[in-house]
């Protein structure tokens, strides 16, 4: 079972159709036994990095994204996701993230010519051998929202990058860890072969 995790932070439906339609039946919940007994979890998210660490905490799932993964159990977070499985960002000061990596998320600097929010389809440049890119070509385009964006400490984790203002660590993978900055629910064909590859880990 593939629990999705339900914080009040958008974006559920969006990836609830798109494992529908790889033949999954994804859970979408808060319920905390379910949580733990999953095959795999994701973390999906948009708004803030504080308003978002808050209701984790209102809804006491901080405990239990650490117990899953301590237990190895594969965790993919999406864009704001992503975000929080690291251990701050410029978004929300003195606000703890969940620490699961070691980095911190930075706003996008200004740039003439480009808009913030980042909103549209870039590139990635792919590690080669990454679990989570199994069978995509470097270069692939996926598609971005966000304002902000990941530092991590150990460049070792960055299973994909891309350029928008600055370097921007795309994607991580870590042991039983995963995360993309960019919508895979939202990037066609490329988006649905990223899921697959973590609901076939």
């Amino acid at each position: 079972m593939i629990a999705i995790i339900d914080y009040d932070a958008g974006n559920l439906k969006s990836v609830e159709k798109a494992l529908l339609s790889l033949g999954e039946t994804p859970v979408i919940t808060r319920d905390r036994e379910q949580i733990l007994s999953a095959d795999k979890i994701i973390l999906p998210g948009v708004g803030s990095f504080g308003d978002a660490m808050g209701r984790l905490r209102q809804y006491q799932l901080v405990e239990i994204i650490r117990r899953s993964v301590e237990r190895n159990t594969p965790f993919l977070g999406i864009c704001l996701g992503l975000q929080l499985m690291f251990e701050r960002s410029d978004e929300s000061d003195g606000v703890e993230g969940l620490g699961l990596l070691k980095g911190e998320i930075v706003k996008i600097p200004d740039c003439p010519g480009l808009k913030i929010p980042h909103m549209g389809w870039n590139s990635l440049n792919i590690k080669p051998g990454t679990r989570l890119f199994k069978g995509i070509e470097n270069g692939a385009y996926v598609y971005f929202v966000h304002s902000y964006y990941l530092k991590a400490e150990d460049q070792q984790v960055v299973a994909a990058s891309t350029e928008y203002s600055a370097h921007i660590h795309a994607a991580v993978e870590e042991k039983n860890l995963f995360a993309c900055q960019f919508h895979p629910e939202k990037s066609g064909d490329v988006g649905l072969q990223i899921l697959k590859n973590f609901i076939s880990l």
